[in-house]
């Protein structure tokens, strides 16, 4: 076996070994075993939202084991290929197996990452926010070509995405947008999205085509379920209804079906006009608020508020989290990861993976952090 396979086969090795230690193999072979016996007892249903939760757990574990099983025999299968190949002197064999254990290093690298989404809320839906800085037409339109980033992003991943709220700009471009994003860890992907984001252009707005810089905010948190209580009544915030702006149905703009929350000892404010009925965007808009206050907390327990406190703070220098430099040359870079790409056109037509693979990983102390990079 050449010395490039070797190395791939003992990384891959690696790997399996810390994915099996991240399961708890053991434990996890005897919890699934359990659940397994349980899903079959009919009284489990009597209490629903107790078994939604065990089925969760158990398709969550079902998924680790099986990937950890099917990458194990896949290697030891394709290893014994070569030798094969070796001894009958069939390099059609030794390439087809190099090339499957090189994917396999793939399938390694995407299944490290997803132990990375273990955080609390890591697993749910999640709702994002984008909010255009100081600036005018030239940060609202930015904070539109990120909105349609996050969308795209989403779309890529099968994810649904659900627009509740969107602030036009006066000319062009956006004030601010609220977005739902359903799908399997959605809040856990896109969680290190939260910051700000800067952008450098020759303006399409200026006549004298001169180079402008502009912001726009990005705020993530997770959409929480019935098993999560957050405290909050009415004498706690203010509530505003408004007509809503933008597109939307018919009746969209003829009554004012928009709602307004603001928790007045925290200032948090979020809105919703995706329906047409009041009572249908009160009750979203208080999900929200929910949310967010539950977010905060997550971020005090977790002690990782390094990326959401940029976002909290005025969205200009010194707070930004990524660059997009479009003019003079074409860069984008994670000022607290290093990841760069040439090509921004890609990452603003929702090509974020890499980005959110690094910042995931920075996060996370010990091993796991490091044989991503080493996978990388």
């Amino acid at each position: 076996m050449r010395a490039e396979i070797e190395n791939i086969v003992d990384e891959i090795k690696q790997a399996i070994t810390l994915l099996r230690r991240h399961l708890d193999w053991d434990q996890a072979l005897k919890r699934l075993d359990y659940l397994n016996m349980r899903a079959e007892d009919s009284s489990l249903w009597d209490d629903p939202q107790e078994a939604q939760k065990m089925m969760r757990e158990r398709q969550s574990l079902d998924d680790g084991i099986n990937a950890v099983k099917t990458i194990t025999q896949a290697l030891h299968d394709n290893i014994e290929l070569i030798q094969m190949g070796e001894e009958e002197d069939d390099q059609s064999i030794i390439t087809d197996a190099e090339d499957a254990i090189r994917a396999l290093r793939g399938e390694v690298k995407a299944r490290q990452i997803e132990t990375l989404l273990s955080g609390e809320a890591d697993g749910n839906d999640t709702y994002l926010e984008v909010h255009a800085g100081a600036g005018g037409t030239e940060s609202q339109d930015w904070a539109s070509m990120l909105l349609r980033m996050y969308t795209r992003w989403a779309e890529r991943r099968g994810f649904k995405v659900e627009v509740l709220e969107v602030h036009d700009g006066e000319e062009a471009g956006i004030k601010s947008a609220t977005i739902h994003v359903k799908g399997a860890n959605a809040y856990g992907w896109m969680k290190t999205e939260s910051g700000v984001h800067r952008l450098v252009r020759i303006s399409p707005y200026d006549s004298n085509a001169r180079r402008h810089t502009s912001f726009a905010s990005i705020w993530v948190y997770p959409v929480i379920d019935d098993s999560i209580e957050v405290a909050v009544s009415e004498s706690d915030v203010r509530i505003d209804t408004y007509r809503a702006s933008g597109a939307g149905g018919q009746h969209v703009n003829t009554t004012d079906s928009a709602v307004r929350i603001t928790h007045i000892a925290t200032g948090i404010v979020v809105a919703c006009q995706a329906e047409r009925s009041q009572h249908k965007n009160r009750a979203k808009a208080w999900e929200m608020l929910r949310s967010r206050l539950y977010e905060d907390e997550l971020k005090k327990r977790e002690a990782v508020a390094n990326a959401s406190e940029a976002s909290k703070t005025d969205i200009g220098w010194g707070h930004q989290i990524r660059s997009y430099v479009l003019q003079p040359y074409q860069l984008v870079k994670d000022l607290r990861t290093g990841v760069e790409s040439t090509s921004p056109s890609d990452v603003l037509d929702g090509e974020l993976d890499e980005f959110m693979e690094a910042a995931l990983s920075n996060r996370i102390e010990g091993g796991a952090g490091q044989v991503i990079e080493d996978l990388a």
